[in-house]
């Protein structure tokens, strides 16, 4: 199927130009796909952008308060005509001062044939999982193949998403540490999901019990305007990985730079943060994209002995990829309700 004749099919079902299609987040989540599906679209996204066949300019962003973020991310996949716009806000004091969550996301996917808008869809729920799904991904390249321990920093929506799907690429896991400064926050994880999950959950006492006991750690914490260390150089080994989304919050910036390897999901928007502040110290020699390992451009983990660091703060080809799954399964179904423009 070409461009035209996806467009000729989605006209069948929305008249474009003259409505859209409007998606709630419980639609979104109960649209049908399941986490195989959402990994087999991240990683198809995430060679796409390591190919470079795409368009994806940097995030831009506003910060209206001290440690939050409004970020706008367009993207455009030609391969899969995905086109659009996300629009995603973290204010971390929302709960305590509002009563609602942290994060809030829209997409509006469009017609990449006229421009035209042709669905607004809630996007937290894309972003809840496509995020771990990245994380996945890159521990599929870069951690150990054997590697049988893992470690979760924060225990929020992400971190028990990443809880979740882990185990689909490191699949010799016996023991799961997660770590939240909340620690109800572990209570709750371990309650809901140990059910679900094969290995071990074992709530750490400390940073440092976590960081010293896991071969593959993954961190989904505040990203503060400046790192705030919480994770000493010390604790960290050879042979470890490190899969961070929330930039280099927790870590000394010795860590960062002495890892035989370092890679970002995109070069461009780290150097636009980079301009925001939240790089002080400025990034380390960047070995590649995430995208590009995924690819098979660059060479993943080489050796048991390499310590890995692998930064990615979200990038739209990911969103844009799963907007058109959503998107496709609503107007399969019938589901959603048409806006008149």
């Amino acid at each position: 199927m070409n461009s035209l004749e996806y467009r000729e099919w989605v006209s069948k079902h929305v008249e474009i130009g003259k409505e859209v299609l409007y998606l709630t987040r419980d639609e979104c989540v109960n649209i049908g796909l399941t986490e195989e599906d959402i990994l087999e679209l991240t990683e198809k996204a995430l060679v796409a952008h390591g190919k470079k066949n795409v368009e994806m300019p940097a995030k831009i962003g506003l910060h209206p308060l001290k440690d939050t973020l409004m970020h706008a991310m367009p993207a455009y996949i030609p391969e899969v005509f995905a086109c659009g716009i996300k629009w995603g806000a973290c204010f971390p004091a929302n709960r305590e001062r509002f009563g609602l969550n942290q994060t809030s996301v829209l997409l509006v996917f469009n017609d990449s044939e006229s421009g035209w808008p042709l669905a607004i869809m809630d996007a937290s729920w894309i972003t809840e999982k496509r995020t771990p799904a990245v994380s996945v991904i890159a521990a599929k390249y870069l951690a150990k193949a054997d590697a049988k321990t893992f470690g979760m920093i924060g225990c929020g929506v992400q971190g028990r998403a990443h809880v979740k799907v882990i185990s689909h690429v490191l699949r010799g896991l016996e023991k799961i540490y997660i770590y939240d400064v909340y620690r109800p926050a572990m209570d709750r994880l371990v309650e809901d999901l140990q059910p679900e999950v094969e290995a071990e959950i074992i709530k750490a006492g400390s940073y440092e019990e976590l960081a010293k006991n896991s071969e593959v750690i993954a961190s989904a914490a505040i990203i503060s305007a400046k790192p705030e260390p919480k994770i000493k150089d010390e604790w960290i080994s050879k042979g470890q990985t490190i899969i961070m989304c929330d930039c280099h919050s927790l870590y000394e910036d010795v860590t960062m730079k002495r890892a035989d390897k370092y890679l970002c999901d995109s070069i461009e928007q780290h150097e636009l943060l980079i301009g925001y502040g939240y790089y002080p110290y400025g990034l380390p020699e960047i070995y590649g994209e995430t995208g590009e390992v995924v690819a098979g451009l660059k060479k993943g983990r080489e050796t048991n002995d390499e310590l890995i660091v692998c930064n990615n703060v979200g990038m739209a080809v990911e969103d844009m990829m799963m907007a058109r799954a959503v998107f496709d399964r609503a107007l399969q179904k019938g589901v959603g309700r048409k806006l008149p423009l």
